[in-house]
């Protein structure tokens, strides 16, 4: 299967083109105001008219309620909901059943220890995505482009529907792909200039990267099988 890409925070027709243009698999707005890559849900529907099914449109929220969430299906028509806040496993399910979508639960990660949450969201979410846990002082939630120790995913049932994000760039997603296996990678800051800005070359140049580690490792397993 394919290595899912995802690029996220995109906020300007440019690098949303830029994205789509790469082939992402995904395509990402945030809709959370402390982020520099807050998207005003009036301007949601535009960025969904612009996508014309060439990506899954994913759209994340921080603990958002129901008034909101019931706004930004509206205006964006997502394919996916991310929730990256405190969201428990019932708010997940209800979210699910409430607008007919497939969620994704983001869950920080420090130690190993933090993986044990996943195992109370992995039967209702349809995706987990693995981000570094937040310094204590952040204002928002994620990794704010700093990676995580990759070995940890290591011991996951490989069948887990997961994404991989949080400190990935063009330059090291390739070895976190060899480590990992991911079937999915998620990006934002490691595309960017500055905080959301998106860079068209880097979203490029994520991409390529991501398919020349794909290339990499089909390449192993023909070896491997000989």
């Amino acid at each position: 299967m394919p290595t899912l890409v995802k690029i996220c925070g995109l906020k300007t027709a440019p690098a949303l083109d830029a994205a789509l243009d790469a082939k992402a698999d995904f395509v990402g707005f945030v809709f959370f105001p402390a982020s520099p890559r807050h998207v005003e849900i009036d301007s949601a529907h535009a960025f969904g008219e612009r996508v014309q099914g060439r990506a899954k449109k994913v759209a994340l929220t921080v603990d958002a309620d129901d008034a909101t969430f019931a706004a930004i299906v509206a205006a964006l028509k997502p394919d996916l909901l991310q929730l990256h806040g405190e969201e428990t496993p019932e708010r997940v399910f209800e979210l699910r059943a409430r607008f007919g979508l497939p969620v994704m639960k983001a869950l920080p990660v420090e130690t190993a220890t933090d993986l044990a949450a996943a195992a109370a969201y992995q039967d209702v979410a349809n995706w987990l995505l693995f981000d570094a846990r937040a310094p204590k002082e952040a204002t928002r939630p994620g990794g704010l482009g700093r990676p995580f120790d990759w070995n940890l995913l290591k011991a996951l049932d490989p069948g887990l529907p997961f994404m991989l994000s949080g400190g990935l760039d063009p330059g090291n997603v390739g070895q976190a792909l060899a480590i990992t296996r991911a079937p999915a990678v998620d990006v934002s800051s490691g595309v960017e200039s500055g905080p959301g800005v998106k860079d068209p070359s880097k979203i490029r140049e994520f991409v390529r990267a991501v398919r020349e580690a794909e290339a990499a490792q089909s390449a192993a397993k023909v070896v491997s099988s000989v």
